[in-house]
Order: structure tokens, then C-alpha cells, then sequence
């Protein structure tokens, strides 16, 4: 196992990566001393590969538990689904202890940190991801939320979880979709933060999309430091460096809020966002064209769409007004002044941000 701090004084915690370690977490609880009461948040088909996995650990750290399944994808970070969770965490506090434990993806993850935020004002949790898009980035860093009919993420908190467990050889079972989806913030730690990384995945993505153990837990570390660095520095995007991690999701978010049936993933979302945000760092003159075709070649490597289809740029933008970092009428975009260089630049026009996103038509 690798072990990485993330440093928060008395909110900071451990980040445990390595493969076959999910039966060592009843351990890791046990030291942890958060209870022993566990409420695991997952879905079915995580539940039906893990969870024997998972209880044997528990019982053999004398810790109770239940498990509460949720519906697959995005559906589950519902307002309403948030709140049949905490009704149903409830009945089973009554004369215990609880945590959580978040068992699956990103949706999982940011669903039970949600609950656990605000269930008694706070109560621990734990992050056991499951895809890459979670071992590299959504399990770590304390962002919980849920969505709302009006966009994504409306409804959330700040809120640390107590332990990240990556066990990468669960990453096994993931079809070539979900690998791909994780590849995409994979690609954006490297394009973002890390010159090396970004090399790396130019030569290494076949390995990678393989599911090699070796090549994988060497992109979950890398993103993992990255990610634990930037939230140790600015855990609440107070000091203007957290926002660089939202590099490629604004326009991100706004095509999967607006893609509806056709569902492009989050990470195929994001994908395309990072290349909306490279056409308008070029139009700025803060890169070159050929920095924006690496990316783009590296992009559709990993299985990933270069080309928005399918979905309309009146709704792009429309959507793309519920983003987060607006302050009133005034966006904030993260764009690239080179690779492992990054500039946050205030009140882009829409006319550039329209004709970026044709650019990627």
C-alpha cells in the first residue's frame, strides 16, 4: 500500500492506494475509531462484486454494518434520493454510533458526503472509489453535492471525508467507457499541473487503457498528490488555486446538463470542455496550436470525444450559466498559458465562447 497525506490540521487524512487492499479496510477503520456502525452507500452492481469483500473485513474488525443501495448514474444525486438517505440513516442510528462509507463512483461519493455533511450537522465518512474518475479525483478534497433540475452540484458542501481507500484493482471490472470517462481527468492533472504526467500518458495511454496494475497506480498516485497538494493549500477555493482543478468543466457541465438522452458522460463532457477552453486560451494568444492538437490527439487516444454532436450550442450556453464561479453576470474560466500553466481569466465574451464551441463542431 501507498499512503498520502492530505494536510488540513485537525481535518487532515489519509489517501491509501493499492490493489487487493479493500479486505484490509475493516483495519484501517478499526485504528480510525469513527464508530462502529457503518452505513455503506453503493448501488447493486457494486454491492453484488464487492460487497462479500467488504463485509468479511468488517466483521472481522467487529464493526457493524448495513448496506443501502442506490440507483445507477447520475439519477442518484438527487435532492430527493439525499433525503430518503437521511430518513433511512436515521431508523438505523437508533442507539449507535454511525459513519459512512461511500462505496462506487463519483455520484456515490458525492452523494454520501452530502448526507453525511448535513445528517446530526456532520457525521464521519469514508471514500472507497471505485472507478478511475473517483480514485483520481472526486474521492478526494472534501467537494459533496447533489443536483438540482437546474443544473448540477447546486446543493452541496465542504466536508472532509476521514479516509480515501483506492483499492485499483477493483478498476478491473470497468467497461471501456468508464476507463475513458476516468482518462479525462487524468489528462486534465497532466495538462493542468504536471509536464511529466502528461508525457507519461502520451506514451503509456495503451498500457492504461489495458488496465495494467503498474501503469494505473502510478496515474491514481500522481493525481492523487496533485489533488492533496491544491486542496492542502486552498481546501475551499478561497485562495484561487482550487479553481484550476475545475479546468474544462464549465462548458463540461453544460454539455452533460444539456446532452439529456444522449448522455455524454462526465468525463466525456469534461473532454470536450477542455478543448472548448484550449480553442479560447488559442483565440487569446496564451497558446499555441500545437499544444491544443497534443491534447486533442491525447483526448482521442484515450477513447474520448474531440467533436460535440448532437447537442445544440443555444443550449451549451444556456446551461452554461448555472456554472458555479459565475459572480452575477460575470464568468470565470480556467484556461491554459502552457502545459502545466494555467490562467483564470474573468468575463469572457459569449461571442468567444460561442465560436470556440463551433470549433469543436
Amino acid at each position: 500500500m501507498h499512503t498520502l497525506k492530505l494536510r488540513l490540521k485537525e481535518r487532515s487524512y489519509n489517501i491509501v492506494i493499492g490493489p487487493r487492499i479493500l479486505p484490509l479496510l475493516g483495519e484501517q477503520l478499526a485504528r480510525l475509531k469513527l464508530g462502529k456502525d457503518a452505513y455503506i452507500i453503493t448501488n447493486s452492481s457494486i454491492k453484488r462484486r464487492y460487497g462479500k469483500l467488504l463485509s468479511n473485513g468488517l466483521k472481522r474488525a467487529g464493526i457493524n454494518f448495513k448496506f443501502k443501495t442506490v440507483p445507477d448514474g447520475e439519477k442518484a444525486k438527487d435532492i430527493k434520493i439525499a433525503a430518503s438517505l437521511i430518513k433511512d440513516l436515521a431508523r438505523f442510528d437508533l442507539r449507535r454510533r454511525p459513519f459512512i462509507i461511500a462505496l462506487g463512483g463519483g455520484v456515490v461519493g458525492d452523494l454520501s458526503g452530502f448526507v453525511a455533511s448535513i445528517y446530526k450537522r456532520g457525521i464521519p465518512y469514508v471514500q472507497v472509489p471505485t472507478t478511475l474518475l473517483s480514485q483520481v479525483d472526486s474521492s478526494i478534497g472534501g467537494k459533496t453535492a447533489v443536483d438540482l433540475s437546474e443544473g448540477k452540484n447546486l446543493a452541496g458542501a465542504f466536508y472532509q471525508p476521514s479516509l480515501v481507500f483506492s483499492d485499483t484493482s477493483l478498476l478491473k471490472t470497468l467497461d471501456k467507457k468508464q476507463i475513458a470517462s476516468g482518462m479525462a481527468e487524468v489528462i486534465k492533472y497532466g495538462v493542468i499541473k504536471d509536464r511529466q504526467l502528461f508525457n507519461y500518458l502520451e506514451r503509456e495511454y495503451g498500457n492504461i487503457l489495458k488496465l495494467s496494475q503498474e501503469h494505473l497506480r502510478y496515474v491514481v498516485k500522481s493525481c492523487s498528490r496533485i489533488k492533496a497538494s491544491v486542496v492542502s493549500y486552498d481546501e475551499k477555493e478561497e485562495k484561487g488555486l482550487r479553481t484550476i482543478l475545475n479546468f474544462g468543466h464549465t462548458i463540461g457541465h453544460a454539455i452533460e446538463a444539456a446532452s439529456h438522452s444522449y448522455k455524454y458522460s462526465h468525463g466525456e463532457s469534461v473532454a470536450l470542455g477542455m478543448l472548448v477552453a484550449l480553442e479560447i486560451s488559442l483565440k487569446l494568444n496564451l497558446i499555441k496550436e500545437s499544444l491544443l492538437k497534443r491534447v486533442e490527439l491525447l483526448i482521442g487516444n484515450a477513447g474520448l470525444p474531440v467533436k460535440i454532436t448532437k447537442v445544440s450550442t443555444a443550449k451549451i450556453l444556456k446551461r452554461h450559466y448555472y456554472d458555479k464561479k459565475f459572480t452575477g453576470n460575470i464568468n470565470k474560466f480556467v484556461l491554459i498559458a502552457g502545459l502545466g500553466r494555467v490562467k483564470i481569466v474573468n468575463n469572457i465574451p459569449l461571442s468567444l465562447i460561442r465560436c470556440a464551441i463551433e470549433k469543436r463542431r
